[in-house]
């Protein structure tokens, strides 16, 4: 079984949290998994929670008595010696109203108490439709959790309740308790992995991964002073890069006319290139050993034919000059077509159609022509996205299925877009 470390040999007391969602289901996997591994392991379900699963089977999965109500075993104030005994404490799923709960407080059931008695690390995995994971309300709080030290473990994509599919599936009972585990480590009370990070090992759940970013975009000189080039500033792919550096990743960015400032402080190898052809070069070397590559940068599908040793006199040309390009090599399509077995290529499609339906159907055309795992539709224009701290994606899937919409900062769409990444290496 995979992921099972020192942790899994010793005899931890555990508290799994189960609320009221139709993936509650699930957890009596994460239930059946933890009395396998041998710890010993209490279940504190919702009152919703017991909608979906039977209080029998629970008590039967985790050999020990279950019960919603603070006003039980009050002699023994089972209302926060279940958090004070806990080596560690797992919810799932946990929903979008139990991450509301916990972000504010509150108290009002046994598991409430429990969240707030403890000081074990605590790991949640979210389960809820793509709409509500996405929310405003609920991006807040699981930043607040996060910054709190809750570790989240997904959600993913996949199929939900209905005909829906898209982000917010819970992660499966084995990987939810592998990570739970991972975060405990050799010693319940060591310091815990980085707060919002999904668990993998103790570094995130990139840890380990080697990834390549390239960022900004390509000019096309035609002369020692002039260039055709665009107007990425190569800060959506540096948040990548930054993220995927927090999650454990080893990083490499391919940073193409990039402001140094931007670049100060990250974690990670860059390699500066101006053109698409040494773009390109520096790309396909760094990709050939890594996990993952995500193509932010903008490369200019032309560049010019001849390329001037002086500078061109607007006197020679007149009040009209023509520039004669030629195609430049189409990196993204190169990198699907040389992709390893288990090497994840990421995309991006720069549109500037404002229509949400038609810039859909040309990032599905795209998709078909390079299949890439995953392609990001990244509205741009003259004041969207380019040179600007916000963004709004659409992630597509060869199939041409919309998998994630989000828009925000450039780093909460980093964290979108690295989300499913992490999912797509599982």
């Amino acid at each position: 079984m995979t992921g099972v470390n020192a942790a899994a040999e010793r005899r931890l007391t555990v508290v799994v949290g189960i609320t009221g969602g139709i993936a509650a289901y699930k957890a009596v996997g994460v239930v059946r998994d933890l009395v396998k591994r041998g710890h010993d392991v209490h279940v504190v379900p919702t009152e919703g929670a017991l909608r979906f699963v039977g209080l029998p089977t629970l008590e039967a999965l985790s050999r020990n008595p279950v019960t919603t109500s603070v006003f039980e075993d009050v002699a023994e104030v089972r209302h926060v010696s279940l958090g004070r005994r806990a080596d560690l404490i797992v919810v799932a799923p946990a929903t979008a109203d139990t991450l509301a709960r916990m972000t504010a407080g509150l108290a009002g059931d046994l598991l409430g108490t429990t969240l707030l008695a403890t000081e074990a690390p605590v790991i949640v995995a979210p389960a809820m439709h793509p709409q509500m994971w996405e929310h405003p309300a609920t991006t807040a709080n699981v930043a607040v959790l996060r910054e709190r030290g809750v570790r989240f473990v997904g959600p993913v994509v996949g199929a939900l309740t209905g005909d829906d599919a898209g982000i917010g599936r819970m992660a499966e009972p084995e990987d939810i308790v592998d990570a739970a585990l991972a975060v405990v480590g050799d010693d319940p009370g060591s310091p815990a992995a980085p707060s919002g990070t999904v668990a993998r090992g103790d570094q995130g759940d990139l840890a380990g991964v080697r990834v390549v970013v390239s960022a900004g975009g390509t000019r096309e000189p035609f002369d020692p002073v002039r260039f055709v080039g665009n107007r990425s500033s190569g800060r959506q792919g540096l948040a990548i890069a930054a993220d995927a550096a927090g999650r454990g990743a080893t990083v490499t960015v391919v940073a193409a006319n990039v402001d140094a400032g931007l670049t100060e402080g990250l974690d990670a190898t860059i390699v500066p290139v101006g053109s698409a052809l040494e773009l390109a070069e520096a790309v396909h070397a760094a990709a050939a050993d890594a996990d993952v590559v995500v193509m932010t940068a903008a490369v200019a599908d032309y560049r010019p034919a001849e390329v001037r040793p002086d500078k061109l006199k607007k006197e020679a040309q007149g009040d009209t000059m023509t520039l004669e390009l030629v195609r430049n090599p189409d990196v993204l399509a190169d990198l699907v077509a040389a992709r390893r077995t288990g090497q994840i290529i990421v995309g991006f499609a720069a549109e500037t159609e404002p229509d949400r339906a038609a810039r859909l159907e040309l990032g599905r055309a795209k998709i078909a022509r390079k299949p890439a795992d995953l392609l990001v539709v990244n509205h741009v224009g003259w004041s969207a996205g380019f040179e600007r701290e916000e963004n709004a994606i659409e992630v597509l899937v060869p199939g041409g299925e919309v998998v994630r919409e989000t828009s925000g900062t450039k780093a909460e769409v980093a964290t979108a877009i690295l989300d499913l990444v992490a999912t797509a290496l599982t």
